[in-house]
């Protein structure tokens, strides 16, 4: 590695590999081989190859704001950082399209361009740390998706490395693509299929007018009505947003202070935006529709600062939850917004009977849910609980409806809920296209996608990865604790062979 990028590029000491043992999902941790920073493509191409060659596992990683995992490296991985891959290549103003790396960092894309008027859609809430190679990797949202669309809707080609280090263009940086959509099945992929060096994203005019409510609501059920009446009358606002009372509390107490009310139940954040003729109009049927549904109080923000005040507390929300607890897991169903009551008060049950706080924030326009459920894993037990709520309310998101995640991606903290929404052909099928792409299952193994059937009883000790890597065999015990082959007279056999005990093939 250090032949190819540099020794300076290359972190291997132990004591240094413990800042990636794991993303913004805190849950669970595991150290890399090692940590190498590539600074073009050709270099990407060439660690992967050698890696590939050599059968080393490895895996891609941005800002390491992942709230699913998907950058732990669960198998020793060697990680292939990419920031410091972090250049804005070139603009066209006039076909609006720009060309970047993939460690750029979301905000600075948008402050690059922003002094000739122009801007880039996709906002997560960490946009001011993600990447957009991240952002690609997750199909990333943010809370303007409602009438922009997320990541996918703003990427329209890449350069992508193979898990072999053969090095694609996929997409078209103008009109649709001739054949099938590679880039479709890449972006979202979560890293389990290449990756992107360089990638082509649609840039927008900034909007002539912006209008920003701020509605609460003694309610939630009046909020959630409020939310789908709005659409119903035909306006599509740019975002509208969410906060139950525990998240109001939260960043309340934080640098992001708005002065929430301590007895309301919900907040909106409603926001409209596009040519300066009608935005009015707009902002006042908005204001009449929540009053038709008995907001306590509504407010058009007065300036470009207050109306930066209230989308700083909401933004800020997920990091001031530690005001309130010590640690939390953020989930991110997506539900038909018109269920939005039923699921919120279903959600309020889950934390009664288990007795974890859950707040809510969330994209409430597209029935994109965030519930943050509170816990202390300092408390034996408490972390579990803690997992096990948040499938649960997953599984309430697939029952009306809807599906597992929005935008935060499955990694490995959902992998296992994909069972749940899919059935074993369903899974097959895309296990077939990873094998496509990644034969050997080298690059960010055991995400995403669970094995379907039996083979999911012996997926933990791993069986397949140690009879493809025998050299990595000790490493795996201790992290498996397995300290013998299976009891049922099975041995280890080529990939594909693998038995589990009842005789079935995985």
């Amino acid at each position: 590695m250090q032949r190819i990028v540099g020794k300076h590029n290359v972190i291997h000491e132990p004591h240094r590999l413990h800042v990636f043992s794991c993303d913004g999902y805190v849950a669970k941790q595991a150290l890399p081989r090692a940590v190498v920073y590539p600074s073009n493509t050709e270099e990407v191409a060439a660690v992967v190859r050698w890696l590939h060659q050599h059968k080393v596992p490895f895996l891609p990683r941005g800002a390491g704001t992942g709230l699913s995992g998907g950058a732990i490296p669960l198998n020793g991985e060697v990680i292939i950082s990419l920031v410091k891959m972090r250049k804005l290549l070139s603009v066209d103003f006039d076909n609006l399209r720009a060309v970047v790396q993939p460690g750029l960092v979301n905000l600075t894309l948008t402050k690059k361009i922003m002094g000739d008027g122009y801007y880039y859609a996709p906002d997560p809430s960490s946009q001011s740390a993600c990447t957009i190679g991240g952002n690609l990797a997750e199909n990333a949202g943010g809370s303007h998706c409602l009438k922009y669309g997320v990541t996918t809707n703003h990427i329209v080609a890449a350069k992508f490395v193979l898990p072999d280090g053969e090095v694609l263009d996929v997409g078209s940086p103008f009109g649709d693509p001739i054949g099938y959509d590679v880039l479709g099945l890449i972006v979202g992929s979560e890293g389990t299929l290449g990756i992107a060096t360089e990638i082509t994203v649609r840039i927008l005019k900034k909007p002539q007018a912006v209008k920003t409510a701020l509605a609460m609501f003694d309610r939630v059920e009046d909020a959630s009505n409020t939310v789908s009446a709005i659409i119903g009358a035909g306006i599509i606002p740019a975002a509208i947003e969410m906060m139950d009372q525990l998240a109001m509390q939260a960043v309340d107490k934080s640098n992001y202070h708005v002065g929430y009310p301590t007895d309301i139940e919900a907040v909106l954040l409603i926001e409209v935006d596009g040519l300066a003729a009608g935005l009015e109009e707009d902002a006042a049927r908005i204001v009449d529709i929540c009053a038709q549904n008995h907001v306590r109080m509504v407010k058009i923000a007065e300036d470009d600062a207050e109306r930066a005040l209230w989308w700083s507390s909401r933004k800020m929300a997920f990091g001031a939850i530690g005001r309130v607890s010590p640690d939390y897991i953020v989930q991110d169903g997506v539900i038909p917004r018109t269920r939005l009551t039923e699921v919120l008060q279903r959600i309020e049950e889950i934390s009664r009977e288990s007795g974890l706080p859950i707040a809510n924030v969330f994209h409430a326009g597209d029935g994109n849910l965030h519930p943050l459920i509170c816990y202390d894993s300092r408390i034996p037990g408490d972390t579990e609980k803690a997992i096990q709520v948040g499938s649960e309310v997953l599984q309430v998101c697939v029952d009306v409806g809807g599906t597992i995640t929005g935008e935060h991606g499955v990694g490995i903290e959902k992998i296992e809920d994909m069972r749940y929404q899919f059935q074993d052909e369903d899974l097959r099928a895309q296990i077939a296209i990873r094998e496509a792409f990644n034969p050997l299952d080298l690059c960010n193994s055991g995400k995403l996608i669970p094995t379907p059937g039996r083979c999911a009883e012996i997926k933990e000790a791993k069986w397949t990865a140690i009879a493809r890597n025998a050299h990595v065999f000790e490493r795996l015990e201790e992290q498996t604790a397995v300290t013998a082959p299976p009891q049922n007279g099975s041995t280890l056999r080529q990939p594909g062979e693998l038995q589990d005990p009842s005789g079935d093939e995985c």
